[in-house]
Formats: structure tokens, sequence, C-alpha cells
């Protein structure tokens, strides 16, 4: 039996829209801190960097290399910059009509951290050189070599979205719901831990 079904129908009805508020309340911080904390991130890394040294910050592990990037991983797509604006406004409008069904607070940090890693990106493709949809993207976290010798050099908003693509797979994976319920063996749905409902139905 479901949480509603379990609830009088006018506080199931309450709960929908609660739920719902919550749930996207999440997302909206997860995604603010992530644009405000990768917008901060690189102009410290373009005010304090250069683009012919590298920095040690954990020998074999951890470097500052500043770049600007005109494709995406690998450099791949340089010729193509415009593309990238597009496809992050198409994945900004997809969460954006996802959630206004989107009742688990696991997805909506999933969601969130997508969210914010795409928008981090659109901010430099938009407004950065050398011109509005066709601006460079500033890289500069290197990790086990140098100058993106052993991976691509990246940002704090390619790490947010990366981590939120695999929280999603995670999520699927383990049969959570985006409404807030959860695949049972028995093909059958129950309130997700982490869910709105089971915050609002601590007996459930």
């Amino acid at each position: 039996m479901t949480v509603e079904a379990q609830q009088p129908p006018a506080e199931a009805g309450a709960s929908r829209p609660r739920s719902v508020r919550r749930a996207v309340t999440v997302l909206g911080a997860v995604a603010s801190v992530m644009v405000a904390a990768d917008f901060a991130t690189k102009e410290i890394a373009l005010a304090t960097l250069n683009y012919r040294d590298d920095v040690t910050v954990i020998p074999g592990v951890l470097y500052w290399s500043l770049i600007r990037n005109s494709g995406a991983a690998f450099s791949l797509g340089e010729n193509y910059t415009w593309i990238f604006p597009i496809v992050a406004i198409v994945v900004a409008g997809w969460i954006g009509w996802m959630a206004r069904t989107l009742r688990s607070i696991p997805w909506a940090i999933s969601l969130g951290l997508v969210l914010g890693g795409a928008v981090g990106n659109l901010i430099d493709r938009v407004f950065r050189e050398p011109s509005p949809f066709q601006g460079h993207v500033v890289d500069f976290v290197s990790v086990f070599q140098p100058g993106g010798g052993a991976f691509p050099i990246f940002n704090w908003a390619d790490s947010s979205l990366s981590i939120g693509v695999v929280l999603a797979v995670l999520l699927e994976l383990t049969g959570r719901q985006r409404d807030g319920s959860r695949i049972s063996s028995d093909g059958g749905k129950k309130p997700a831990p982490g869910s709105s409902d089971e915050k609002d139905n601590p007996s459930a």
C-alpha cells in the first residue's frame, strides 16, 4: 500500500506539493552552490595562474594547469563550440521539466549537480572570450600529471556534472524513482529511503 493510500485524501493531496517544493528547493540550492563555486574558482584561477606554468599541489596527484578549452573533454569538438551552449540549455530545460513531479531528495541532489555543472560551463560559453556563445571554458584542474598528461584538465562544473550523472545512474540501478518511490523485488513501489515521502511519514 502506498503512502498516499494510508493517508486521508486531503492529507495525501497536500503532501504532494509540499514534497515537490522540498525537492525542488534542494535541487535549486545544490545547483546554485555549484554555479557559485565554479565561478569563484575560475576567477581565482584566472587571477593567480598563468598559461605557461603548472603548479604542483600534491605531487603525483593534483596540479593546477590553466587552459581555455573551446571543446569538450579531450578537446573534442573544438571547431563546434556553438553546439555546447545549445546542449547545456537543453539539459537545463529537461531538468526544469522533470522538476514538476520531483519528490526524491537523492534525485534532487543528482539533478542539482548536473544542472549546476551545465550552467557553470554555459556561463563561460556565453560570456567569456572570444565571443558570445563561442566562449572558451576555463579549465585548471589536472590529476596525476601536470598539463593534462594523464587525464583531461577540468573544472568544478565538470566535476559537479560528472558526480551528478554517476549518482543518477546509481539511483536508477537501485530502483529509486524521481517521484520518491522505489521499485521493490516484486515489481511494486514503496517510498524510497531519503525521499520526501519518507520524511513526511516517518512511520511508513
